[in-house]
């Protein structure tokens, strides 16, 4: 048996401890603009629970690893916690309070009736075969079991995971439950009880928020995204086909450039059979700095935490930045982009479009009803649009910076749901 401790750089070791700090950083921020006191604040800042299990792993040569897993539900004031489970090396119980913590804020902002949750297992899923996937995520689920439900805590695909990830969760979910229960996840198939809309809904969400930023025709508008996974490959995609031209994109292995504007369908039919964007015939290659430094009109960072900081923010030359990633952006590195006239669309609005569509799914799920991918293509712009202008407008009115106005609107109304709901004993 091998104990899996996973092998990670300084950098990686403290990226969850920043994100954390950011996360704490701007509930600061919000609740000394809301006047907020001293018991109200901490008590916001404190996951609900928090949970660190052993997720043992039986290999193809019957060997076995030992992984960490973790679940963190960060409040549950205004409803049943909502967040993703992601499978990465880095991921520590840091880096997934901070994400429980935003997924808070978004579920407010965007006036949906959720908490915030996360949940994440620290191992790379590139290493496991597709069996050794199936009984980790079980294992895992087996450990979390008393945190979830359909009234209570319901998961969702993050980096690393997808609906096939998720349909293990529910049959396991639902074997112990001894009855179906496709509420207890979403971001399933369509055959367990899907969503129509909710694959690429988080790209969408994005699309959404850039154009409503952009405040012009999209036309000729020059783009660059960090990131060409699930969130990145469908926002390029759905910002080429709004008439946006498409740059620039990376993905780990390295980043790949034309000025001309990259042929997104052709590049991700590409990354589908060499699965890498590194190598692409049709674009020069460009160095992973060197693609957020682009002279673009909207750069979207869609990757991991902690991307763009103070270090590399003065050389930003993007007017817009749309953040598809959760914190890609440090607090340090805002003030600077403040400084220099650069708008930011934050997270927990641009990259809002995955729970919006989570929560239609879990509302035709427990309603045992279904829309029209039209209907949930409208039910999300409204929303998107909606929250997007609220945002807008408390910022025009505060003199603040979207993300400001962002996080005084959800920690406003987390916070006026804990007064109302009052403390028991």
């Amino acid at each position: 048996m091998s104990v899996m401790v996973p092998s990670m750089t300084p950098a990686q070791i403290s990226a969850g401890q920043e994100a954390l700090e950011s996360a704490h950083f701007q509930l600061d921020s919000a609740a000394e603009r809301l006047g907020l006191d001293d018991g109200l604040r901490a008590m916001l800042a404190t996951p609900r629970r928090s949970l660190t299990v052993a997720v043992p792993v039986r290999r193809e040569d019957g060997s076995m690893d030992v992984v960490q897993g973790f679940r963190v539900q960060h409040n549950v004031s205004r409803g049943p916690a909502k967040g993703g489970i992601r499978f990465h090396p880095a991921t520590d119980i840091h880096e997934v309070t901070a994400l429980a913590m935003w997924m808070t804020w978004k579920c407010a902002l965007v006036g949906i009736p959720y908490g915030g949750a996360k949940g994440g297992v620290a191992v790379d899923p590139a290493g496991y075969t597709t069996r050794e996937l199936e009984r980790l995520t079980r294992r895992y689920v087996n450990e979390i079991l008393p945190l979830i439900g359909p009234d209570k805590d319901i998961p969702a695909p993050d980096v690393g995971t997808d609906e096939q990830t998720m349909a293990w969760i529910m049959d396991t979910y639902s074997v112990n439950a001894g009855y179906a229960v496709p509420g207890v996840v979403t971001g399933k198939p369509m055959p367990l009880g899907g969503s129509l809309g909710r694959a690429g809904a988080t790209s969408r969400g994005v699309q959404i928020a850039a154009l409503s930023a952009l405040g012009r025709s999209p036309e000729g508008v020059t783009v660059a995204v960090q990131g060409f996974g699930k969130v990145g490959a469908g926002a390029a995609q759905y910002l080429a086909d709004a008439g946006c031209k498409v740059v620039a994109v990376s993905d780990v292995t390295g980043a790949v450039y034309a000025p001309d504007g990259l042929d997104v369908a052709g590049l991700r039919a590409w990354v589908a059979e060499s699965g890498q964007v590194r190598g692409y015939r049709d674009a020069d290659a460009l160095g992973l700095d060197e693609l957020l430094e682009l002279d673009v009109d909207l750069l979207v960072p869609a990757a991991l935490e902690g991307a763009i900081t103070e270090a590399n923010a003065p050389r930003i030359r993007a007017r817009l930045i749309v953040e598809g990633a959760n914190g890609p952006t440090t607090p340090e590195a805002d003030r600077v982009l403040a400084a220099n006239g650069t708008t930011i669309v934050p997270d927990i609005l641009a990259n809002a479009g995955g729970v919006i569509v989570s929560y239609l799914e879990w509302v035709q799920n427990i309603q045992a009803c279904s829309w029209s991918e039209s209907q949930i293509e409208r039910k999300l712009r409204d929303m998107m649009e909606s929250a997007y202008g609220e945002v807008k407008s408390v910022a025009a009115e505060r003199d603040l910076t979207l993300r400001e106005a962002a996080h005084v609107i959800g920690v406003g109304r987390v916070a006026e749901a804990h007064r109302m709901r009052g403390l028991y004993p």
